[in-house]
């Protein structure tokens, strides 16, 4: 019975340990999920575009500013001498709202709606098809075509990466999680407790095989009434 206690009572720490490691990978899913929280992935690749967004129209412009007699020089009459229909710095402040939209909405505040992409898009393609129509940047040269199609083809690529891809992955991420939760709250919080010695009682032996003890029991019982009398 000592041997079967001691590898019962070596069995607990095994049972006890092999508990606690199928609960460490669930924890540290939980705790990675927690650090993802704050940003997932997918939005950080977001506002990655969102910003190259920005950075390349402006390369386009200042681009253009240079080509078309330099840059000090075209400042002057784009910025201080704007005029709608022949100024590209409209398009550059485009992209500036684009920018500032976006990064307050999914990057400062995680939003998580489409509501914000929505007003951007929507407002971007507005303006510039009201722009191409009635402006004359078709006439001044290869920027007059680039700089609205470019800015147009960004505004619905981020729109589709959110849409698609960032809403949808965070969606799937915080699903998991809560049966990761749901799956840790069910089972049991604490492990098997020490043992009682009830558990290891060892039924007593049969006595169907005894017979040849009961007989020496009743022949000394024999002896002992016939020496009493």
């Amino acid at each position: 019975m000592e041997s079967r206690c001691s590898s019962s009572a070596d069995s607990r720490p095994t049972s006890r340990g092999r508990a606690c490691n199928n609960a460490t990978p669930v924890s540290v899913r939980m705790e990675s999920f927690e650090e993802k929280k704050c940003i997932s992935d997918v939005r950080r690749t977001f506002c990655l575009f969102v910003t190259f967004d920005l950075l390349f129209v402006t390369l386009l412009w200042i681009i253009e500013l240079n080509v078309n007699g330099g840059i000090q020089k075209q400042l002057e009459r784009e910025v201080l001498h704007y005029d709608y229909h022949a100024s590209f710095f409209d398009i550059f402040l485009l992209a500036v709202f684009r920018f500032a939209a976006l990064i307050l909405a999914y990057a400062v505040c995680k939003l998580r709606h489409w509501w914000a992409i929505a007003i951007t898009t929507a407002t971007s393609c507005a303006f510039l098809i009201i722009k191409v129509i009635l402006s004359k940047l078709l006439s001044q040269g290869a920027f007059g075509y680039l700089l609205p199609i470019i800015s147009f083809v960004l505004a619905w690529i981020e729109t589709w990466l959110l849409d698609f891809k960032v809403l949808p992955q965070e969606a799937e991420d915080e699903n998991r999680y809560r049966s990761i939760m749901d799956a840790t709250e069910r089972a049991p919080l604490m492990g098997p407790g020490p043992l009682s010695d009830g558990q290891f009682y060892s039924p007593p032996e049969s006595l169907a095989d005894s017979d040849e003890e009961l007989d020496d029991k009743h022949d000394l019982e024999k002896g002992l009434i016939t020496q009493v009398t």
